[in-house]
């Protein structure tokens, strides 16, 4: 089933070419770029540039652990290759440092983006170090991130949002993992993704503020997944106020009936805000939800625009 996905994402990608952008910087592992690692290319965008600065990454693996400083705005990158441009590292949370300390999961994250207003588009984000706890792909610590058919490969803890004002927009991408592989404080808009459940475990694990009108918003994604049937939850709140929405999605029998888990705290059922809106599939069996969750009403429903969820921002304006 995975490859049939990769392939069709591979399908819907639109293709980008060199000779059709006009980017500030190129990268490329043969050299036959301005720079063959991508951090030098971040180092050489000017600091607090109000304008966007491009970079175009060709084909390869580039296996290096990125920081886009908060001084770095307006960055975007650009992909040749959904499937073949790939920007990867292998740390994890237990990995000792060089005083012989846990990483933590922080620490372990192959990418840091702080920048303001980064966007990324045809780019596979990787944590390759497997199946050993928290091994975070891309740490998303920016405001106002846009990600356009990228991928999100990793286990445990994919996918991190980090920041309680931050908001992030994901469109037709897909993201993977086992348990809690996307969490986080931040306002997070998933449209049209393919979510992959590997194993057993948990989408999400939000730490939405109380403060914080909105979490994690998933619009017409699509749950999949190789992990057996009534193994996974759509989430757990990491913090009491953790909220998530899942509107119009196609759920599978992976999904478990009760659909939520309070990890382990009861109290955290009076705090979270766990919603659904018209779920389809084997796995949105809603009758059998736990009772402090809630199938959104219509009206409540109207209230999950762009503007609106995003405090006046739409990224699908240009």
């Amino acid at each position: 089933m995975k490859s049939i996905i990769l392939l069709f994402l591979t399908i819907i990608s639109f293709s980008v070419q060199a000779s059709k952008i006009k980017p500030d910087f190129t990268v490329a592992v043969d050299g036959s770029g301005d720079f063959k690692t991508v951090q030098e290319a971040i180092h050489a965008v000017p600091d607090f540039r109000n304008k966007i600065t491009i970079i175009f990454i060709k084909k390869g693996i580039y296996k290096e652990k990125l920081v886009l400083a908060a001084s770095k705005k307006n960055v975007k990158f650009i992909g040749e290759s959904l499937n073949e441009t790939i920007l990867t590292y292998d740390d994890f949370a237990q990995k000792k440092n060089a005083f012989g300390e846990d990483k933590g999961t922080s620490g372990s994250s192959s990418f840091y983006i702080y920048g303001e207003g980064f966007s990324a588009e045809n780019i596979t984000f990787e944590n390759s170090s497997g199946p050993v706890g928290q091994a975070v792909a891309v740490w998303a610590g920016g405001d106002k991130l846009i990600f356009t058919n990228c991928r999100f490969l990793g286990f445990q803890d994919t996918l991190y949002t980090n920041g309680g004002n931050n908001r992030q927009y994901y469109k037709n991408c897909y993201i993977e993992g086992t348990v809690d592989f996307i969490f986080g404080a931040s306002t997070a808009w998933f449209e049209s993704c393919t979510i992959f459940c590997k194993k057993a475990g948990y989408i999400t694990a939000a730490s939405t503020a109380d403060t914080t009108k909105f979490g994690y918003v998933f619009n017409k994604c699509k749950i999949v997944g190789d992990a057996p049937d009534n193994s996974f939850y759509l989430g757990r709140p990491w913090r009491p106020f953790a909220k998530v929405a899942y509107l119009n999605c196609e759920l599978p029998a992976l999904i478990r009936p009760e659909g939520w888990n309070n990890w382990g705290k009861e109290s955290n059922e009076k705090t979270a805000s766990y919603a659904e809106y018209r779920s389809v599939g084997k796995g949105a069996n809603v009758d059998k939800r736990v009772g402090w969750s809630h199938q959104m009403t219509k009206e409540a429903y109207k209230s999950y625009i762009l503007e609106n969820v995003f405090q006046g921002w739409n990224p699908e304006v240009k």
